[in-house]
């Protein structure tokens, strides 16, 4: 990967954030001050502040599914989606989408899930078990 995404957003804890990003999701902490942190998010840059969230509606339409908008996410090698998406379940979180496959059989093949953060942040992760189809129409 030669460029990195950053993404900076509200959150209304970085108690919880820190235990939520770190401890559920694996990410690695970076810089931080009274009021935002960074974390390594999958080698992409997050910094979270405290603020008030972005509301999100569930209007984005996923096959059958509606769900949350706007929202963001990663792209996993399956392996490690199945081992987060597994971390998640363990630990009850509630998810908008359960983890489940879509385009199956076909070029594009994904497993995806989505869920919020402690703060309503939406998060999506896909798992693609063949990364060179991503983009495959």
């Amino acid at each position: 990967m030669s460029t990195l995404f950053h993404y900076a957003y509200h959150v209304t804890s970085l108690t919880e954030t820190r235990e939520f990003y770190v401890n559920l999701l694996g990410c690695q902490e970076g810089r931080s001050t009274d009021t935002w942190v960074d974390f390594d998010f999958y080698g992409h840059q997050l910094s979270l502040h405290l603020g008030t969230p972005i509301a999100t509606t569930n209007t984005g339409k996923v096959g059958d599914h509606l769900v949350p908008m706007p929202h963001f996410g990663l792209i996993l090698p399956y392996e490690e989606w199945r081992e987060v998406a597994d971390r998640l379940t363990g630990a009850k979180v509630a998810f908008d989408l359960a983890p489940s496959v879509r385009f199956e059989g076909q070029k594009g093949e994904q497993w995806t899930l989505f869920f919020k953060d402690p703060s309503g942040n939406a998060i999506e992760l896909k798992g693609f078990k063949n990364m060179a189809e991503v983009y495959a129409r």
